[in-house]
């Protein structure tokens, strides 16, 4: 086998399109779980002092998950519409390969971002129900501005995926 060969093997438009479906799915569901691990503590924190307030900080815990669903729709849409998933093997170009991988890249990048941003807002707002325990509505909503971006990632991402042109 020469270079050219291996080389035209690994960087195949099906493996370029599969490593956009690993990195959306990759990156935005490690910061999902950095997130959740990031409230989680905070709210173990509380949890010691208000065994209580248990559903109203898993309710922040579970708001850096999200970015992980995104990822994974985002990666289950490259697969399907690459046509990966058929079952036929799907033959793409390099260049049609090119265009999932950077389809995938919004949502992947912005998501293990923001994951871990929202957590920040999140842990706070663990503190500010600590502290005020009918304030949960505040905290939920400052955490959700910065969910903000994430969708726009994932919309910018399915945007580029559904209107393929192959």
């Amino acid at each position: 086998m020469t270079i050219a060969e291996f080389l035209s093997m690994v960087f195949s438009g099906q493996n370029l399109a599969l490593l956009g479906a690993f990195l959306a799915a990759g990156l935005a569901g490690a910061g999902s779980a950095i997130g959740v691990g990031i409230v989680g503590q905070a709210g173990a924190g509380l949890l010691t002092e208000q065994p209580n307030m248990f559903g109203k900080a898993l309710l922040l815990q579970a708001l850096p998950a999200t970015q992980g669903i995104y990822g994974l729709i985002t990666a289950f849409m490259i697969m399907i519409t690459s046509g990966i998933m058929s079952g036929t093997g799907a033959e793409l170009t390099i260049a049609q390969g090119g265009y999932f991988l950077m389809a995938s890249l919004p949502v992947g990048i912005v998501g293990f971002v923001s994951a871990k941003h929202q957590a920040k807002v999140s842990a706070a707002g663990v503190s500010l129900i600590a502290k005020q325990k009918n304030e949960v509505g505040k905290a939920i909503t400052s955490s959700a501005l910065v969910e903000t971006y994430a969708i726009f990632a994932l919309l910018v991402s399915l945007l580029l995926i559904i209107f393929y042109k192959g």
